[in-house]
C-alpha cells in the first residue's frame, strides 16, 4: 500500500510553472496589502521540512503586532512560504490552484499583520 504522502499530485505542474502562477496570484492582491509588507521575500517550495502535504503556506518571520525593533542591519527578511506540492495534490484544475494559491497568500500576509488562525477562520480566509 502507498502512503498519500508520495501519491502523485492530480496536476503536474513543474516548479517553474508554479510559481508563475504565484506571481501572477500575488501581482493580483490588492495593493493596500502587499504595500504595507516590509522586508517580506515570498519563496516556492516543493513540501514543508516534515515531507507532509498537509502545509499550503507558511509566514516565517515576527508579525508587525509582535515587533518592537525592526530591520537591523543583517537582519534576514521574514519569508511566506508557498508549497507546490500540497497545492498540486489537492487542486483538481488550474482554476482551483489559483484560488487555493490566492486563499494561501492572503493567509499568511494577515499572519505577517499579526492575523490569528481563529480569526481568518471566521473571515473564511483559513
Amino acid at each position: 500500500m502507498t502512503d498519500d504522502i508520495d501519491a502523485p499530485p492530480v496536476l503536474g505542474l513543474d516548479a517553474a510553472a508554479f510559481e508563475r502562477l504565484v506571481v501572477d496570484e500575488l501581482d493580483r492582491l490588492p495593493d493596500d496589502m502587499v504595500d504595507g509588507l516590509d522586508n517580506v521575500v515570498f519563496v516556492v517550495e516543493d513540501r514543508p521540512e516534515d515531507g507532509s502535504l498537509d502545509l499550503l503556506g507558511l509566514y516565517d518571520g515576527w508579525a508587525l503586532t509582535e515587533r518592537e525593533r525592526y530591520g537591523g542591519v543583517g537582519e534576514l527578511p521574514d519569508r511566506i512560504i508557498v508549497y507546490r506540492e500540497p497545492h498540486l495534490a489537492v487542486c483538481a484544475d488550474e482554476g482551483e490552484l489559483r484560488d487555493e494559491i490566492h486563499t494561501t497568500l492572503v493567509h499568511e500576509i494577515a499572519h505577517f499583520y499579526g492575523i490569528d488562525d481563529e480569526r481568518l477562520h471566521e473571515l473564511g480566509w483559513a
